[in-house]
């Protein structure tokens, strides 16, 4: 009750968004409408950080404390739209659990569980590893205690729409899904532009992030998946799936523009996933 008090005390000084400068409200009110503010028609707090007076704390330690629901986000993007880079920026900020398909897949296997046996199999001959077994395992993930205490984010998945349906099936519902887009042929640059450093692992770009030392840069092979003729296929299969998903989220769905420094599409995301927060602490100090 401490935190709930204190939450009360500053939202009182809060500016009404009528008193805000509109020509600075960096997104509209009806991108941050998901399905539980739609239905209980909640006021919306649409400051952005730079608009909240400095009497008002804005850590995300105090947010949390107020929060009785942690955030759930998934986030969408095709290869090289930086996706990545931004996972990593919202779990060091907002603390959420980082789930990623591909790191379950080799956790359950290296783990020899019985799904991962299962997984195993399939991989081993090939074949895609089944939807239904993906499932299980992303099901498992997101039931976990720290997932259920400091929220989620779901990267690159789901892929297809009958995932979607699937986790919709399993009540998996996210507060905002997050598309970073970039240009086709910005997305190609970028992918053929890149080179692995197989002593580090390091990725590096032969124009935006050129390697250290003539050293490194003489040992640095481009991946096989990187050439344009794969970058193009990979595009396209990316294209098809995401239209479906698009409509499968679209109430809650928010696109970026990823085409900017690292920095600039993290600002906007920080403060989509702030005022989200926000919004809650508001109904929870009610």
């Amino acid at each position: 009750m401490a935190s709930l008090s204190l939450c009360s005390a500053h939202l009182s000084s809060t500016p009404s968004r009528s008193s805000l400068p509109t020509s600075s409200l960096s997104t509209p009110l009806s991108l941050l409408q998901s399905p539980i503010t739609r239905r209980n028609s909640s006021i919306f707090f649409t400051a952005t950080p730079r608009q909240i007076p400095q009497s008002f704390p804005t850590s995300t330690a105090l947010v949390k404390c107020c929060v009785k629901e942690p955030l759930k986000v998934m986030i969408s993007g095709a290869p090289a739209s930086g996706k990545g880079t931004q996972c990593e920026l919202i779990v060091q900020k907002f603390g959420l659990v980082h789930i990623s398909t591909g790191d379950l897949l080799r956790e359950e296997v290296s783990s020899g569980t019985e799904i991962g046996n299962k997984a195993k199999e399939f991989m081993n001959s090939g074949s895609l590893v089944p939807d239904e077994i993906v499932i299980a395992m992303v099901a498992g993930r997101l039931s976990r205690e720290d997932a259920k205490k400091n929220g989620w984010l779901l990267d690159g998945f789901p892929r297809t729409f009958a995932q979607a349906q699937s986790l919709d099936k399993l009540n998996v519902k996210p507060d905002i899904f997050l598309l970073l887009d970039v240009p086709e042929e910005i997305l190609i640059e970028r992918c053929v532009g890149r080179r692995l450093d197989p002593v580090t692992g390091k990725i590096y770009h032969v124009k935006s992030y050129p390697p250290e030392s003539d050293e490194v840069k003489a040992r640095l092979v481009m991946r096989p998946d990187d050439t344009e003729e794969k970058v193009k296929a990979r595009l396209q299969i990316y294209k098809q799936n995401s239209e479906a998903i698009i409509s499968a989220y679209s109430d809650v769905m928010i696109k970026i523009d990823a085409n900017r420094p690292k920095e600039m599409v993290f600002e906007e995301t920080h403060t989509l996933l702030s005022q989200i927060n926000l919004n809650r602490m508001i109904k929870t100090g009610k």
